[in-house]
Parts: C-alpha cells; sequence; structure tokens
C-alpha cells in the first residue's frame, strides 16, 4: 500500500488518509468543501463548497500523479436534491469530455456542516 496526500487539500479531520494505492488503484477518501488553509468551510454556499470538493480532489489526484481522467468511479454526497443540477454543472466542467460511473445520494448531514461530500476510486495508466 501507498499513501498519497496533498499539502494543497486539506487534512484528514479523523482517522484516515487522504488517498490509499494499491496495485495501480487510488482511492481517495471524501472531499468537503473545506479551504486547505482554514480546515474551515468556504463561504458562499453550495456552488462554493462544491467547487472546492472538486479543487481538493483534483489536488489529491495530483499527488498520486493522476488527473480527472484516470477517475473510474465518484460517489456523491448532498444534502439537498435541489442542487443537483449545479452538481452536474460543476462536476461535468471538472470532469470535461470524461465520464467515470457516479452515485449521487443524498443525505442528512455531512462532517462540519458541509453540503457536498466526494469520493473517488481512480486507476493509473
Amino acid at each position: 500500500m501507498k499513501f498519497h496526500a496533498s499539502d494543497n487539500a486539506p487534512k484528514a479531520i479523523g482517522p484516515y488518509c487522504q488517498a490509499i494505492e494499491v496495485d495501480g488503484w487510488i482511492y481517495l477518501s471524501g472531499q468537503t468543501g473545506l479551504d486547505p488553509k482554514t480546515g474551515e468551510l468556504v463561504p458562499g454556499g453550495f456552488e462554493a463548497q462544491t467547487r472546492q470538493v472538486l479543487a481538493n480532489l483534483r489536488e489529491v489526484l495530483t499527488a498520486a500523479g493522476c488527473t480527472f481522467a484516470n477517475v473510474v468511479k465518484t460517489s456523491v454526497f448532498i444534502t439537498d436534491f435541489t442542487n443537483f443540477p449545479i452538481l452536474n454543472r460543476l462536476y461535468g466542467e471538472a470532469m470535461g469530455d470524461h465520464r467515470p460511473a457516479r452515485t449521487t445520494v443524498q443525505v442528512a448531514g455531512l462532517p462540519k456542516r458541509g453540503l457536498v461530500e466526494i469520493d473517488l476510486v481512480a486507476r493509473r495508466g
């Protein structure tokens, strides 16, 4: 196992790593809209938090030597499905033409009262 981390993404707020790699598969822990410098949620609501989540994921992927083009599966957790169109727009912008498998579920709550969390699995090569 190899661990990956980026100082440009928030440090884990529990006993877990930002990412772990096994046999070329990279599993990224869920990222919320935390500012890596302050450890607090970015202001501006769902859109701002989603942009920060995607930026955080990009930084951890980069630390693992990957990009969004390496992603094979994402899991998205949102607290309000009325934000689904915003999520789709920003997610689509981040992924470009790449379309990994994805699950999206509405949840009752997220750490630090975040509005969105995304985890993903990527494959090197």
